[in-house]
């Protein structure tokens, strides 16, 4: 058999490191060979080469050099990473692989996926930033609402706006974001808490609950949101796996709320790199770590047994 190397660029901060070690050792054992620090930001392109090292020297030819590339790394992630990310994806097998990736990455494309294919969502508006009689419709049709950037993670440049507020607060608030395609939700009514649900190649790995602050809405953690053990229904489970499914993810993290107006589970978001537990985490008993290493490793062993 082939001598197989992957890829990989995972974020390093907490416990990203050990992470990486973890997988590199089950690759190995499965005779994997693994180059780390693969940073597409400090890549060239020579001639149809990808250069690239962990060093940015610009050593391996990431064509003849692995066979899969294996990002997982939001943080540091550039618009010219995810543009060699894309030319990667044309020559060997990627994870996740990019149109899905992409497709996760933009909130609206993912609602209108997820919708048309019978998945409830959140209830949402998309329409040009001088739609100004649009807007002025949302804002008589729903008490409350979010303005959301297509793309983001985090929580960031979430705005809410009320019923109440005036309309050219809203108005400000896109200017200041900068947007020329205006995504908005009706912001639902839930109990301030979600599930994270991961999904793994088509498994079912775990599930956790986020719960926003006092005083706030956001539960994302970045946002000031705490996390909790939590066990989901069937339900809810079932529904990530189709959102995942749906939108091509073979690693996904699907943030589900219920909607207690409408009495019913909706998918919010499905990211596409759904943070491991910190260690900080594992000692409260978040013990989901290992379940979704072992899962990673078969979904790369699989991909670069298919092209032996």
């Amino acid at each position: 058999m082939k001598k197989r190397t992957i890829g990989m660029w995972i974020y390093q901060n907490g416990g990203g490191k050990e992470i990486e070690s973890q997988l590199r050792e089950q690759l190995l054992e499965r005779e994997i060979d693994t180059i780390t620090g693969v940073d597409l930001n400090k890549a060239i392109v020579s001639n149809g080469s990808i250069l690239c090292d962990t060093y940015g020297n610009c050593n391996y030819d990431l064509k003849s050099s692995i066979d899969l590339f294996f990002s997982y790394n939001a943080g540091e992630q550039t618009p010219y990473q995810t543009y060699l990310y894309q030319a990667l994806d044309k020559l060997m097998p990627t994870i996740n692989n990019y149109e899905a990736f992409m497709l996760t990455e933009d909130k609206f494309q993912t609602s209108f996926l997820l919708k048309n294919n019978g998945i409830a969502t959140a209830d949402y508006e998309f329409f040009h930033k001088d739609n100004h009689l649009h807007l002025e419709t949302i804002m008589d049709k729903w008490s409350s609402l979010v303005c959301k950037p297509l793309n983001g993670w985090g929580g960031q440049g979430l705005t809410k706006i009320d019923h109440n507020s005036d309309i050219l607060l809203l108005k400000k608030s896109l200017e200041q974001l900068d947007l020329t395609k205006v995504y908005i939700e009706k912001l639902i009514d839930y109990d301030n808490t979600d599930y994270r649900v991961d999904i793994v190649d088509g498994n079912y790995i775990a599930c956790y609950g986020r719960k926003a602050k006092k005083g706030d809405w956001k539960t994302n953690i970045t946002s000031g949101g705490s996390i909790f053990l939590r066990e989901p229904e069937d339900d809810v489970i079932n529904l990530a796996l189709k959102a995942a499914k749906i939108t091509g993810l073979e690693i996904a993290g699907v943030d589900i709320l219920y909607d207690r107006e409408k009495e019913q589970y909706v998918v919010l978001e499905v990211n596409g790199i759904p943070a491991f537990a910190t260690q900080e985490q594992e000692s409260l008993g978040f013990s989901f770590n290992d379940k979704k290493i072992q899962h990673i490793v078969e979904l790369i062993d699989h991909k670069t047994s298919l092209n032996i």
